[in-house]
């Protein structure tokens, strides 16, 4: 074994060590996936997702070329760990009073600051496998959402998955609950061979998306797609979209859950990703009506917060009118006159659907 497969092998097992449960090396490369970034943000999918447009000096977007915006970069480390978690308790799919936040926000931490302490240990694993003469000119950087590329790209060049119809990475042995991370390094270690595309004939995900967010195979437009719409869109949320949303107040499950290399997705033992109470089907009355103090208390830490009150409590109020439940009317009432405009028209919408629900059924 040469020095080079030396290193990439030492740093699997240091992610091995650290507690993913997957780990690659990609080269850092303009692979063919990227081309279609720009295409992606001219045709408006990104919504209102600015950060997305970023671009380097060059004027290439960042996200699209990480050889212009990272030019000493040389590899990237992709780390992946399951987030999978049994339910701590059964709710019926149908229950009209709870809504729906996605599993990736019941834990107890914050997936960003979890996988970043984990993505650290392996970056101090890194220095050591190095040289005395490489050591000072040996640059890193991690990343855990937020770095200047498409990290799907990177793990499926990594052999981490391979990008799914529903634009998630998909594992043979773990299906697509999975938490990426990335390390850019300026070592050069064996790379890994890329993930072979498993998904086939198969149309799961893009059939059951109710807003029709999956436009073509491996094509999202985030405008129509329920998690940009509850965690990214600000203010009121178009009509059309509306029911579609259905009970889900952060984030979306659907396009994974229906998927069939889930279905034996191992459940996760992490107790950083183990469900806080109250954040698996919550009571949709607590979420619309919960003060700021509420909100601060129940979602610390979490990444819920990146929604906002606002915006949580304008989903709650949507996801009640789609319930059509007339136990919901006296609340919708009251929040009809809400101070925060985007929550006292959304609550007038659903006002509507009850009464037009009401009608409909002959009450």
């Amino acid at each position: 074994m040469g020095r080079t497969e030396k290193i990439t092998a030492a740093i699997r097992q240091a992610a091995y060590d650290a507690g993913f449960d997957l780990a690659g090396i990609a080269p850092v490369r303009d692979f063919p996936e990227l081309e279609y970034f720009p295409k992606w943000i001219a045709a408006g999918h990104a919504g209102e997702m600015k950060y997305m447009e970023a671009q380097s000096e060059t004027g290439d977007f960042k996200r699209a070329s990480l050889r212009s915006t990272v030019p000493w970069a040389r590899s990237v480390i992709v780390c992946a760990i399951n987030y999978n978690v049994a339910a701590p308790y059964s709710i019926e799919a149908d229950d009209s009073q709870r809504g729906w936040i996605s599993r990736y926000a019941w834990g107890r931490d914050d997936y960003h600051e979890a996988v970043m302490r984990l993505l650290r240990a392996v970056e101090l694993r890194l220095r050591t496998y190095c040289d005395p003469s490489e050591k000072p000119s040996l640059q890193t950087r991690c990343y855990v959402d937020t770095g200047p590329l498409v990290e799907r790209v990177y793990a499926k060049y990594a052999g981490v998955g391979w990008i799914g119809k529903n634009t998630c990475i998909l594992n043979q042995k773990l299906g697509s609950w999975l938490f990426l991370g990335v390390i850019l390094t300026s070592l050069e270690p064996e790379p890994d061979v890329p993930a072979a595309d498993r998904c086939g004939t198969c149309t799961r995900c893009i059939d059951a998306c109710p807003t029709n967010a999956l436009i073509a195979p491996y094509q999202l437009d985030s405008n129509k797609c329920i998690s940009y719409l509850t965690i990214e869109k600000r203010g009121t949320i178009p009509v059309e979209m509306r029911e579609g949303m259905g009970r889900h107040v952060f984030g979306c499950d659907i396009c994974q859950d229906v998927c069939p290399w889930n279905r034996r997705s191992p459940i996760t033992s992490a107790p950083e990703f183990q469900p806080r109470n109250g954040l698996v089907n919550p009571a949709l009355d607590w979420v619309a009506e919960m003060t700021a103090e509420q909100f601060r208390e129940a979602f610390r830490a979490s990444p819920v917060r990146r929604a906002k009150r606002a915006g949580l409590r304008r989903n709650a109020v949507i996801a009640m009118g789609n319930s059509r439940d007339q136990r919901f009317a006296p609340a919708l009432e009251k929040l009809a006159v809400d101070d925060d405009t985007a929550v006292a028209e959304a609550a007038q919408w659903a006002k509507k659907n009850l009464d037009a629900g009401n009608c409909s059924s002959g009450k």
